[in-house]
């Protein structure tokens, strides 16, 4: 499964879609706080502007009130195909400070991205992390697998650069920043023991996830699973009928009954993995839906990383056989 990522200029993309009139502009609403000439927010304080919701969420955990966070991404957003819409550049511009995935996660807004770092600060979360714990996969065209949120001890690390960061751009309010990221990692760390505790409850011979794309690679390489997918780590490659009858392959001999779909991804591949395995006699079930490049519903516990993380832990526990706490991890801390 070869990785087709497009490296066409994406000043060109955005020239294209103002002329096109960008009619996907549902990101951001005529209720969005417009920004002054002096980048600044209309209630005073700088604007943060981020890209996919878990780099959303982990900087509104460490800024608090001392910023606006707008997210350019809702939930059910593909980021690998996002095409930025006049008003994301717009809001890229003004934007006092920028955070994003980074490693290629969004890859036609990359080149804008790249581009701000002259003018502000425009950081690449996943980027901050040492290269070595990054998982480089040969399907992927020598590029970093960006997906890193899904090892909660790596996206803990990108908490921290969030941190600096934010102390370094408002150093008067530092000692605040590193302390709400402090307390947001020891959460983080308790969600940590929760997900590895609970994979470890599913049977050896069944700690396989088997999903429509490689967006587990991290999640299973922390948590002791085999991860199996019919497309590759970006949804712009496709299957073919060989990924299909491979993976259709592997289920039927090792007995596997389970698969999984993925919020923001289409599930038309699983469905025909399924049919190929019922040629075969042998079920397979869907186990659940879990979140992979996009967070829950907003307003939602699924909309934080925390409640992403949980739900796809809790959700795979289940489905594989495991033992799973009845309201999953948010049953086993302390109750505000």
């Amino acid at each position: 499964m070869t990785v087709r990522f497009r490296k066409s200029s994406i000043w060109l993309v955005l020239v294209l879609s103002c002329l096109a009139g960008c009619g996907n502009d549902r990101s951001v609403t005529p209720e969005t706080p417009a920004t002054s000439g002096n980048s600044k927010s209309t209630v005073g304080k700088p604007l943060i502007v981020t890209t996919v919701g878990m780099v959303t969420d982990i900087v509104r955990e460490v800024v608090g009130e001392r910023g606006e966070v707008l997210g350019l991404l809702s939930e059910g957003v593909d980021p690998h195909l996002y095409k930025p819409t006049r008003e994301d550049v717009k809001q890229l511009t003004e934007a006092d400070v920028i955070f994003y995935g980074g490693l290629l996660l969004e890859g036609r807004m990359e080149e804008t991205l790249k581009k701000l770092k002259s003018s502000k600060p425009a950081v690449g979360v996943a980027e901050s992390l040492d290269q070595t714990v990054l998982r480089k996969p040969p399907e992927f065209d020598g590029h970093f697998d960006p997906h890193v949120w899904m090892d909660v001890k790596l996206w803990n690390q990108c908490v921290s650069a969030v941190a600096k960061t934010m102390a370094d751009f408002a150093p008067d309010h530092a000692a605040e920043f590193q302390s709400r990221a402090a307390a947001y990692q020891q959460k983080l760390d308790k969600l940590d023991d929760y997900v590895r505790t609970s994979i470890q409850s599913i049977p050896e011979g069944q700690r396989v996830l088997v999903t429509a794309h490689d967006a587990f690679g991290y999640f299973a390489r922390a948590y002791g699973m085999e991860v199996k997918s019919v497309q590759g780590i970006s949804t712009e490659s496709e299957a073919g009928v060989a990924d299909v009858n491979a993976l259709v392959d592997f289920l039927v001999e090792h007995k596997i009954g389970a698969i999984f779909v993925e919020s923001s991804v289409s599930d038309k591949s699983l469905k025909a993995v399924i049919e190929g395995a019922a040629k075969r006699d042998w079920t397979v079930k869907i186990g659940g839906e879990l979140f992979s490049d996009a967070m829950g519903e907003a307003g939602t516990y699924e909309g934080t990383y925390i409640g992403m993380i949980d739900h796809n832990a809790t959700t795979i526990t289940r489905a594989l056989g495991g033992q799973a706490p009845e309201g999953g991890f948010r049953s086993t801390v302390e109750k505000p």
